[in-house]
Protein backbone atom coordinates (compact mmCIF):
# COMPACT_ATOMS: atom_id res chain seq x y z
CA UNK A 1 0.00 0.00 0.00
CA UNK A 2 1.04 3.49 -0.57
CA UNK A 3 1.00 6.71 0.58
CA UNK A 4 -0.02 9.23 -1.61
CA UNK A 5 -0.03 13.25 -0.61
CA UNK A 6 -2.91 15.22 -2.41
CA UNK A 7 -1.35 18.75 -1.92
CA UNK A 8 -4.85 21.28 -2.05
CA UNK A 9 -6.50 24.97 -1.16
CA UNK A 10 -9.65 26.83 -1.68
CA UNK A 11 -11.40 26.71 -5.17
CA UNK A 12 -9.55 23.46 -6.33
CA UNK A 13 -12.06 21.91 -9.39
CA UNK A 14 -13.95 19.67 -7.73
CA UNK A 15 -14.00 16.36 -9.93
CA UNK A 16 -10.33 16.41 -10.75
CA UNK A 17 -9.41 16.15 -6.89
CA UNK A 18 -12.76 14.02 -6.33
CA UNK A 19 -12.20 11.47 -8.83
CA UNK A 20 -8.31 10.86 -8.28
CA UNK A 21 -9.28 10.51 -4.41
CA UNK A 22 -11.59 8.27 -4.04
CA UNK A 23 -10.10 5.93 -7.01
CA UNK A 24 -6.80 6.00 -5.06
CA UNK A 25 -8.65 4.81 -2.27
CA UNK A 26 -10.71 2.58 -3.37
CA UNK A 27 -7.70 0.67 -4.61
CA UNK A 28 -6.47 0.31 -1.42
CA UNK A 29 -3.53 3.16 -1.02
CA UNK A 30 -3.65 5.78 1.89
CA UNK A 31 -4.39 9.40 1.28
CA UNK A 32 -3.35 12.36 3.09
CA UNK A 33 -4.55 15.87 2.08
CA UNK A 34 -1.45 18.27 2.00
CA UNK A 35 -2.30 22.28 2.24
CA UNK A 36 -1.12 25.62 3.81
CA UNK A 37 -3.14 24.94 7.15
CA UNK A 38 -3.77 21.49 9.10
CA UNK A 39 -7.45 21.20 10.00
CA UNK A 40 -9.05 23.60 7.27
CA UNK A 41 -11.73 22.76 5.02
CA UNK A 42 -11.10 24.07 1.80
CA UNK A 43 -13.76 24.20 -0.67
CA UNK A 44 -14.08 23.23 -4.59
CA UNK A 45 -14.71 25.73 -6.91
CA UNK A 46 -18.25 24.04 -8.22
CA UNK A 47 -19.17 23.87 -4.38
CA UNK A 48 -19.71 20.06 -4.90
CA UNK A 49 -16.66 18.61 -2.90
CA UNK A 50 -15.20 19.85 0.32
CA UNK A 51 -12.11 18.29 1.99
CA UNK A 52 -10.52 18.70 5.64
CA UNK A 53 -6.47 19.14 5.23
CA UNK A 54 -4.95 16.46 7.03
CA UNK A 55 -1.65 17.88 7.29
CA UNK A 56 0.33 20.84 6.78
CA UNK A 57 2.49 21.33 4.45
CA UNK A 58 5.21 22.71 6.84
CA UNK A 59 4.51 18.94 8.93
CA UNK A 60 5.63 17.08 6.04
CA UNK A 61 8.24 15.77 4.60
CA UNK A 62 8.53 13.82 0.81
CA UNK A 63 10.17 10.90 2.36
CA UNK A 64 7.22 9.93 3.91
CA UNK A 65 5.03 9.72 0.79
CA UNK A 66 5.15 6.99 -2.19
CA UNK A 67 3.48 9.84 -4.66
CA UNK A 68 1.85 13.19 -4.90
CA UNK A 69 -1.31 14.49 -7.00
CA UNK A 70 -1.99 17.68 -7.90
CA UNK A 71 -5.33 18.63 -9.26
CA UNK A 72 -6.42 21.88 -10.62
CA UNK A 73 -8.67 24.86 -10.43
CA UNK A 74 -7.43 27.86 -8.80
CA UNK A 75 -6.01 25.65 -6.06
CA UNK A 76 -2.58 25.72 -7.51
CA UNK A 77 -1.90 29.22 -7.81
CA UNK A 78 -2.58 29.37 -4.45
CA UNK A 79 -0.01 27.07 -3.52
CA UNK A 80 2.94 27.55 -5.63
CA UNK A 81 3.75 30.62 -3.69
CA UNK A 82 4.88 28.71 -0.84
CA UNK A 83 8.32 27.71 -0.55
CA UNK A 84 7.48 24.45 1.54
CA UNK A 85 4.88 23.30 -1.27
CA UNK A 86 8.03 23.45 -4.08
CA UNK A 87 10.78 22.09 -1.84
CA UNK A 88 8.13 19.37 -1.49
CA UNK A 89 7.77 18.86 -4.87
CA UNK A 90 10.58 19.44 -5.60
CA UNK A 91 11.90 16.36 -3.12
CA UNK A 92 9.38 13.97 -4.17
CA UNK A 93 10.96 14.24 -7.74
CA UNK A 94 14.34 13.43 -6.62
CA UNK A 95 13.44 10.44 -5.34
CA UNK A 96 11.85 9.80 -9.03
CA UNK A 97 8.30 9.23 -7.06
CA UNK A 98 4.63 9.75 -8.85
CA UNK A 99 4.10 13.14 -9.64
CA UNK A 100 0.38 13.41 -11.17
CA UNK A 101 -0.88 16.80 -11.77
CA UNK A 102 -4.31 17.66 -14.01
CA UNK A 103 -5.17 21.31 -15.31
CA UNK A 104 -3.67 23.98 -13.61
CA UNK A 105 -1.64 21.36 -11.44
CA UNK A 106 1.63 21.96 -13.63
CA UNK A 107 1.63 25.14 -12.45
CA UNK A 108 3.61 24.20 -9.19
CA UNK A 109 5.71 22.30 -11.46
CA UNK A 110 6.38 25.42 -13.40
CA UNK A 111 7.14 26.92 -10.23
CA UNK A 112 9.39 24.66 -8.55
CA UNK A 113 11.34 25.04 -11.94
CA UNK A 114 10.96 21.19 -12.45
CA UNK A 115 9.57 21.45 -16.54
CA UNK A 116 13.16 21.51 -18.21
CA UNK A 117 12.94 19.11 -20.65
CA UNK A 118 10.25 17.25 -19.79
CA UNK A 119 6.80 16.31 -22.04
CA UNK A 120 3.67 17.40 -20.54
CA UNK A 121 -0.04 18.44 -21.10
CA UNK A 122 -2.02 20.81 -18.62
CA UNK A 123 -4.74 23.04 -19.27
CA UNK A 124 -4.35 24.27 -23.08
CA UNK A 125 -4.55 27.96 -22.26
CA UNK A 126 -1.98 27.84 -19.99
CA UNK A 127 0.55 26.07 -23.00
CA UNK A 128 2.34 29.34 -23.25
CA UNK A 129 3.28 28.80 -19.55
CA UNK A 130 4.15 25.56 -19.46
CA UNK A 131 6.89 26.22 -22.82
CA UNK A 132 8.15 29.42 -21.32
CA UNK A 133 8.89 26.56 -17.82
CA UNK A 134 11.03 24.75 -20.87
CA UNK A 135 8.27 21.96 -21.05
CA UNK A 136 7.97 20.41 -24.50
CA UNK A 137 3.69 20.69 -24.67
CA UNK A 138 1.47 18.01 -25.81
CA UNK A 139 -2.63 18.28 -26.35
CA UNK A 140 -3.22 14.45 -24.95
CA UNK A 141 -5.50 13.24 -22.41
CA UNK A 142 -2.55 12.23 -20.75
CA UNK A 143 1.46 12.27 -20.66
CA UNK A 144 3.16 10.47 -18.99
CA UNK A 145 6.95 10.92 -18.88
CA UNK A 146 9.29 9.79 -16.08
CA UNK A 147 7.45 10.24 -13.20
CA UNK A 148 5.12 12.65 -14.45
CA UNK A 149 1.69 12.22 -15.02
CA UNK A 150 -0.21 15.08 -16.59
CA UNK A 151 -3.75 15.37 -18.20
CA UNK A 152 -5.82 18.48 -19.04
CA UNK A 153 -9.42 18.72 -17.71
CA UNK A 154 -11.87 16.66 -15.77
CA UNK A 155 -13.09 14.50 -19.34
CA UNK A 156 -9.75 13.48 -19.20
CA UNK A 157 -9.93 11.85 -15.16
CA UNK A 158 -10.17 8.07 -16.68
CA UNK A 159 -6.71 8.06 -18.10
CA UNK A 160 -5.40 9.78 -15.72
CA UNK A 161 -6.31 7.93 -12.82
CA UNK A 162 -5.06 4.63 -14.74
CA UNK A 163 -2.02 6.35 -14.87
CA UNK A 164 -1.92 7.13 -11.69
CA UNK A 165 -3.04 3.89 -10.07
CA UNK A 166 -0.21 2.18 -12.55
CA UNK A 167 2.31 4.06 -11.42
CA UNK A 168 1.69 3.26 -7.58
Amino acid sequence: MSKIAFLLADQFEDSEMKVPYDEVKKAGHEVVIVGLEAGKTVKGKQEKAEYKVDKAIADVKASDFDGVVIPGGSSPEALRGNKDILNFVKEVNQSKKPIAAICHGPQILASAELLSGRTITSYPPLKDDMVNAGSTFVDEEVVVDGNFITSRTPEDEPAFVREILKAI
